[in-house]
């Protein structure tokens, strides 16, 4: 969309010899279309980017306990203020978390498995589940919290 407008010289607007001719290419680039693109981008990836960490709201309790280092996505189970349980984010019947939970866990009952239970929630109701789990034979059971703060 680049317009040049050069003055009428002595020849009657006609460059020389030297000058560039009529139908020569230009050599600027057209930016617009590239900064049209880069926006469209970016108006996705801050659309998008709030829907990748999206996952079950859990009102976690807080306590002083330090950071988790974790390599790899890890099993959770989350349990939200209503008592409905979540394994890796997707909702699951009490009756079939054990079934669910051993397809799972890619270690077997080495695995270890975190719970994360409102803190809105009945205590029973998130020692129920760890129950369920602890019988069908996960040792490497853990508490969520979030840390206090200060």
């Amino acid at each position: 969309m680049g317009v040049s407008i050069q003055a009428a010289g002595n020849n009657g607007g006609r460059r020389g010899r030297r000058g560039r001719s009529r139908h020569a290419p230009m050599a600027d680039i057209n930016m617009t279309p590239f900064i049209d693109v880069m926006l469209v981008l970016l108006i996705i990836f801050m659309v998008a980017a709030p829907l990748l960490a999206t996952g079950v709201a859990v009102d976690l309790p807080q306590t002083k306990a330090g950071q988790l280092n974790i390599d790899q996505k890890p099993v959770a189970i989350a349990i939200d203020e209503k008592g409905q349980v979540f394994l890796m984010d997707q909702p699951v019947e009490i009756g079939q978390l054990v079934e669910q939970l051993k397809t799972a866990a890619k270690q077997g009952f080495d695995e270890r498995i975190y719970v994360r239970g409102s803190k809105a929630v009945n205590y029973g109701r998130v020692a129920e589940i760890m129950s369920l789990v602890t019988t069908a034979g996960y040792k490497k059971v853990a508490l969520v919290t979030e840390q206090e703060k200060k």
